[in-house]
């Protein structure tokens, strides 16, 4: 059964040798090798309005459809759900990652579409998704390799503001399981409100939301001995911000500390890289991020994060010219109304679990 599995991974990168083909030499770091059962690939992608094609009678935002102002159709729509497939693929390596926390997906039929109408049906992924009271009606959600993982339960962290009673957000979407080791893992996947409007105008909002994440995860550590947690997420703000380093009570300069229970491992990565994951005009931004519990940091721990690091992925294919700012910028799918066929205005990021 193994062989014949990763016979099937062999064929599904040699069909995608185009991609892998331009990985950038920046990425030279990357490890495509197959991690086994003693490694977990985590990775956490912003899908940019992965819409399915279809008018929603609960939602009065129809942008993304035929008639709307998109002019979202089936074409468009699959080329997007391959153009995430082989992202997918690719950020795996010799086998695809086996945690893959996403936003901005509308619902389950498009989580669907990804796991069973591609050839990543062929990995057997499992779908946690919850529907969110968004007003754009977009959700997070958290797909798995069930040869990897087992979910034991999973809840969504419902937003309300105090201060704002009629605005709604993504919830964040907790999950707890197992992995192959029988090792428990707690992970949060996160989409904090934007900053649409202005930067000090939304920014109350992320504030309250770090503050119900930082809610929970204090619940665990007061609860369990050395929890395993995973937070990942965009943020839409950076490791420096008050939503993270305030409320969410999570500093760069705690990487080493000892007293430290929650890292970030994004820290000062975007200088090492000399990239973030989304851009606007000319600026960089590194929003999306993981978090983990500080046990997952030491080599007594069953589970580590190997090399202490997360990484960006910026393989050549997920980027264009920056005709107007210079430099390079996210192949993305739409900018404003106009259609680019791109995969993302966000890269995606990952990092790895390995087992002692």
């Amino acid at each position: 059964m193994k062989s014949i599995r990763i016979l099937i991974v062999i064929v599904l990168i040699i069909c995608s040798a185009n991609v892998y083909s331009q990985i950038n030499k920046n990425n030279n770091d990357f490890n495509d090798d197959i991690r086994g059962k003693n490694e977990l690939r985590i990775m956490f992608y912003n899908l940019e309005n992965f819409y399915d094609t279809w008018k929603d009678s609960t939602s009065t935002y129809n942008d993304f459809t035929a008639f709307g102002y998109m002019h979202w159709g089936y074409k468009k729509f699959n080329t997007k759900l391959n153009n995430i497939y082989k992202v997918i693929i690719a950020v795996g390596g010799w086998e695809p990652p086996e945690l893959i926390g996403v936003c901005e997906i509308e619902n389950r039929f498009v989580l669907n579409s990804l796991v069973l109408g591609t050839p990543l049906r062929k990995f057997n992924y499992k779908i946690i998704h919850e529907d969110s009271p968004d007003l754009r009606g977009i959700d997070v959600a958290l797909i798995y390799r069930q040869d990897k993982f087992t979910e034991i339960y999973h809840y969504p962290i419902r937003i309300t503001f105090p201060f704002d009673t009629a605005s709604k957000t993504r919830d964040i979407l907790y999950v707890r399981g197992l992995t192959n080791n029988k090792d428990t893992l707690h992970l949060f996947v996160n989409h904090f409100p934007s900053k649409f409007g202005g930067a000090l105008i939304s920014q109350p909002k992320r504030n309250y939301v770090a503050s119900v994440l930082r809610n929970a995860i204090d619940t665990l550590l007061i609860n369990h001995f050395n929890p395993n947690i995973i937070i990942m997420g965009d943020f839409n703000d950076e490791a420096e911000d008050e939503s993270l380093t305030k409320y969410l009570k999570i500093k760069c300069d705690t990487i080493y500390n000892k007293d430290a229970d929650i890292i970030n491992l994004m820290c000062g990565l975007k200088k090492i890289e000399g990239i973030g994951t989304n851009k606007f005009h000319d600026q960089w931004s590194l929003i999306d991020q993981f978090m983990v519990s500080s046990c997952l940091m030491k080599e007594n721990n069953k589970w580590q994060v190997k090399n202490k690091r997360a990484y960006i992925f910026y393989p050549d294919f997920l980027l264009m010219p920056d005709e107007a700012y210079f430099g390079m910028k996210p192949f993305r799918t739409f900018y404003g109304p106009k259609y680019l066929g791109g995969f993302s205005d966000h890269l995606p990021v990952y990092f790895d679990l390995i087992s002692n």
